[in-house]
């Protein structure tokens, strides 16, 4: 049985997996998910490349938002049970260290804000100016006078 932490762990796994689907940083995602699950083994690491990218074309070929919200729930569930699988499989050492990536994972991927200005899902219309980063300035000027 998982204690807290681990459910934790594996939950913040899943949920970077689903949230960097479709963003700049899902190939980082996608290969660190994929080195963590493999844990040295060429063969498992790319079963975890397959089902990585089984879900990021699940989630890309959803064809509305309802349906894409419940595949993103769906699938946020099926990683969060491959990373417990995973974390109970480990000796103690080794599933401190995969906590820690787990978590690394969320902080880094998982859409909670501070994911190093990743944005996604967002619709502009008419004259846009965004901008994301730390200390940065921006000065924009819409029509003929600008």
């Amino acid at each position: 049985m998982l204690s807290e932490i681990m459910t934790a762990g594996a939950a913040a796994g899943g949920t970077a997996v689903v949230q960097a689907v479709g963003t700049d940083v899902w190939v980082w995602l996608r290969s660190r998910g994929a080195r963590l699950i493999g844990r040295g083994d060429p063969a498992r690491e790319n079963d975890a490349l397959d089902r990585l990218d089984r879900t990021a074309a699940a989630l890309t070929a959803a064809a509305d938002e309802a349906d894409r919200e419940r595949l993103l729930v769906l699938h946020q569930r099926l990683w969060q049970g491959e990373f417990a699988s995973l974390l109970e499989l480990l000796e103690p050492a080794e599933r401190d260290g995969a906590l820690a990536e787990l978590h690394a994972l969320e902080r880094e991927f998982g859409g909670n804000g501070s994911s190093g200005g990743v944005v996604s899902r967002n619709t502009f219309e008419g004259p846009v100016a965004f901008q994301t980063g730390n200390h940065a300035r921006q000065e924009n000027r819409f029509g003929a006078a600008g």
